[in-house]
């Protein structure tokens, strides 16, 4: 299982919204190329990287930081915020982007996410992003909510090409508060697909008790950068 440490940026900077409202934010540093270097010098093979501003605007807003991340390190780094166009997407894969997450457009435009998954440039390079508060999933960089919930769009992609499933729970998203063990064990275990668990991991207590869970990966930001969680430790644990 994979550790998958966050950066989120906006404004070129590394920062964390809490609840994922875009008022609520703690600022980390003015330098994600170097907290991306300081991570893979901790042992981590990949990067999570959230571009906020993207997903409010619905469109790539911080490419010359993305692509200084790709060429500073040898990460694996799996990319959202924004990607509603097919031809964004393609273009971040073709720099180097092991993986691009889309959420707003896939709930919204089903056929249009179907046709993207099986293109042959991004077959197993798409990951579904899974944002959910209070059991409903948000969408438009969580200002708004749908009627589904994560495990029915999961059994709906099940047999699709996909790369990963990414499932936040909204309400422990940079909280510290813990994650939602039952909800993101309820999603693993109803597909085939990865599930990268987010939101909400504070302690190696936390990575433990999701490591046990059929789960891809996990991602943690703010407990790492508050030293809440070693990274090192928690790449460890998750072995």
């Amino acid at each position: 299982m994979d550790i998958l440490p966050a950066i989120d940026l906006r404004d070129g900077k590394c920062v964390r919204l809490l609840q994922g409202d875009y008022a609520r934010q703690i600022d980390y540093s003015y330098d994600p190329v170097a907290v991306a270097k300081g991570f893979e010098q901790a042992g981590a093979r990949w990067l999570h990287l959230v571009d906020l501003d993207g997903a409010k605007e619905g469109h790539p807003c911080n490419l010359p930081t993305v692509e200084a991340i790709l060429k500073a390190t040898s990460l694996k780094v799996e990319i959202g915020g924004g990607l509603r166009e097919a031809a964004d997407i393609e273009a971040l894969i073709a720099h180097g982007a092991s993986r691009c997450v889309v959420g707003t457009r896939a709930l919204e435009d089903w056929d249009w996410f179907e046709e993207l998954v099986h293109r042959p440039a991004c077959r197993g390079k798409i990951a579904l992003g899974l944002d959910a508060r209070e059991g409903k999933l948000a969408v438009r960089g969580w200002t708004a909510k749908t009627e589904e919930t994560a495990v029915q769009i999961a059994q709906r992609v099940n047999a699709w090409p996909l790369a990963a499933i990414i499932y936040t729970d909204i309400s422990c998203d940079g909280m510290l508060a813990g994650p939602n063990i039952e909800a993101t064990g309820s999603l693993a275990e109803s597909c085939s697909i990865p599930v990268i668990a987010s939101g909400g991991v504070t302690t190696i207590e936390d990575v433990r008790r999701l490591a046990v869970l059929p789960l891809g990966g996990i991602i943690i930001g703010r407990a790492i950068y508050e030293k809440r969680i070693d990274l090192a430790q928690a790449i460890r644990e998750a072995a």
